[in-house]
């Protein structure tokens, strides 16, 4: 009995003991719990993505293996059996060379390209070595013997739009293809006999001799033309130089002074006559050399002549018909009241101041632009769209001189007041200096951009005025062969340019932005805008005096502006 009751003691004992461990167990994993939790972290709210529609799939193609293009097939290269050793042995040793040569041609094919590329190589090479050949022969360099030499070889002297030189690398080609060939002979038979007429009649030879001048031959007329155009220009230069020194050297002689009172007078001027001139437009005006005088031409046709003696009134004096087409230009002579009108007619007509037709100028072959008098008034300048101006001799009405050199239609022309040059400018943008003594052009002014209608020499000698389509106008300096000034004159086109007859000491420009402008000729400075037209302005003039000015326009007015103080001391010789 006792031992049982240890025996229970004992495992209560143990069970108690179990039953601690167990609680501490359990306490020690709550504090565990407890000291290792951690605070749960804050985390922001979740916004649900937006609905994305359902996108239908993509239906996969499949995939279709194209059949690739069948290679070419060669055609077999045929070769022939090779023979056998007991007939080899038994052929001789010509044929068994044949047959290989015959085996290799045929294992190598040459396609027709090759072929062509070969033949032209060939013929290359002929050509460069036939080249080569010529040159190293002696070809004569006289066209004559070129002739004849071909001739003794049996080809054509010449032909079809052959020239001298083409004829001369005709032959070499001919000799050089003979020396190949082996013709050696018939070479040297044409060189000997060369030699034999050479010999036999050298000065005949000589004579025979064919000439290329340089020039032109003119006329009888035209030489004495020239003699007397030179002989008329020497005074004139003489006269003008020693004038220009005489106002250098004299000390009472204030040019300065000139000009500034000339300058005033121009910016002076005003509208003194306005007169409607004809029913069409007016395309040409000119004053007579005296100034009582004023002509006009029209589209018309139609030529008409003022008296301007009885300011502020011009009177219609006279009608002059004679032309079919229209009339492009008028000028009186500068010696006595001769007219002459040019046309589209392609003639130019001289007429006296009763309305007689004294001659008629024809010859050109298209339209007539601009006419000038030479100074002596012996000759007519006149210009056309044929692309060449004509000089004709005023007595007798012949063409003294017809002048190429631009390369389109010629418009404008013209004459130094010496009377030894003359200016041409056309639609090619260029304006020409002839030397009237010796028919050169001396002179080529290049720097208008466009179409060239007016030119005017200047009284002082050295100064040219240019105006056309680009709206300027250009100075020339004809001893210095260049530009001095470029005045942006106008809006529009200028139809032409007139420099003071007497001194030179304004320049006038009309254009076609109905204005016509006076400028100095000191520095080339505006002075005065002549501004009344209602349509172009085609033409200008100004009188020897310089005292009026007149101005034609498309609407058909003819307005004459004159100084006041011109006007005033006209005024005063009246009271």
């Amino acid at each position: 009995m006792g031992v049982e009751e240890d025996l229970e003691d004992l495992n209560a004992l143990a069970e108690s003991t179990d039953a601690t461990v167990d609680g501490q167990a359990a306490l020690a994993s709550a504090v565990d719990s407890v000291t290792l939790q951690q605070a749960p972290p804050i985390l922001p709210p979740v916004i649900p993505p937006p609905a994305v529609p359902v996108v239908a799939p993509v239906p996969t193609i499949p995939q279709v293996l194209r059949p690739l293009a069948p290679l070419p097939i060669r055609p077999p290269v045929l070769r022939p059996p090779a023979p056998k050793r007991d007939e080899a042995g038994s052929s001789d040793s010509d044929s068994d060379h044949d047959g290989t040569a015959a085996g290799s041609t045929a294992e190598y094919e040459i396609t027709e390209e090759s072929r062509l590329v070969r033949e032209r190589h060939e013929k290359a090479m002929q050509d460069l070595m036939m080249k080569r050949r010529g040159a190293a022969l002696a070809v004569p360099t006289n066209d004559k013997a070129v002739r004849a030499r071909l001739r003794r070889l049996g080809e054509p002297m010449t032909l079809f739009g052959e020239r001298e030189m083409e004829r001369r690398d005709r032959l070499r080609m001919l000799m050089a293809k003979l020396d190949a060939e082996g013709q050696l002979e018939k070479l040297m038979k044409a060189h000997e006999d060369e030699e034999a007429a050479a010999s036999a009649a050298p000065e005949d030879v000589e004579e025979e001799m064919l000439q290329y001048p340089f020039y032109t031959e003119g006329s009888k007329a035209l030489f004495n033309a020239r003699i007397d155009i030179a002989k008329f220009s020497i005074t004139r230069a003489a006269l003008r130089l020693e004038r220009a020194r005489r106002r250098r050297d004299d000390p009472d002689e204030d040019v300065d002074a000139e000009i500034d009172w000339a300058l005033k007078k121009a910016e002076s001027l005003s509208l003194h006559c306005s007169e409607i001139g004809d029913d069409r437009p007016l395309s040409g005006c000119s004053f007579s050399h005296d100034g009582k005088l004023l002509a006009t031409c029209s589209m018309s046709g139609v030529a008409k002549l003022w008296d301007t003696c009885h300011m502020p009134q011009v009177n219609r004096v006279l009608t002059l018909k004679g032309h079919t087409e229209r009339a492009t230009d008028v000028a009186f002579s500068p010696v006595q009241n001769h007219i002459a009108t040019a046309s589209a007619d392609r003639t130019a007509k001289l007429w006296n101041t009763e309305g007689t037709i004294l001659k008629t100028f024809e010859g050109h072959l298209d339209r007539l632009g601009r006419i000038a008098f030479h100074p002596s008034g012996k000759y007519l300048g006149t210009t056309s769209f044929d692309k060449t101006w004509r000089l004709w001799d005023i007595e007798s009405g012949e063409e003294l001189l017809l002048q190429e050199g631009h390369s389109r239609s010629i418009y404008g022309i013209d004459f130094h007041r010496d009377g030894s040059l003359v200016a041409s400018c056309g639609l090619d943008a260029l304006a020409r200096v002839w030397d009237l003594r010796t028919g050169r052009s001396i002179l080529a002014l290049e720097g208008h951009v466009k179409p060239v209608l007016g030119v005017s020499f200047s009284p002082n000698g050295y100064h040219l005025a240019t105006g056309g389509e680009d709206n300027t106008c250009r100075i020339w300096d004809l001893r210095k062969k260049k530009s001095l000034y470029t005045i942006p004159a106008h809006a529009n086109l200028i139809s032409e340019v007139k420099f003071e007859p007497q001194e030179g000491y304004f320049l006038v420009t009309a254009s076609y932005d109905t204005t016509a402008k006076v400028w100095s000729a000191r520095d080339f400075k505006p002075v005065k805008t002549l501004s009344v037209h209602e349509a172009k302005i085609t033409s200008v003039d100004i009188t020897a005096d310089a005292s009026h000015i007149v101005t034609v326009s498309h609407d058909r007015t003819i307005k004459l502006w004159t100084s006041t103080d011109d006007v005033k001391e006209q005024a005063m010789d009246v009271d």
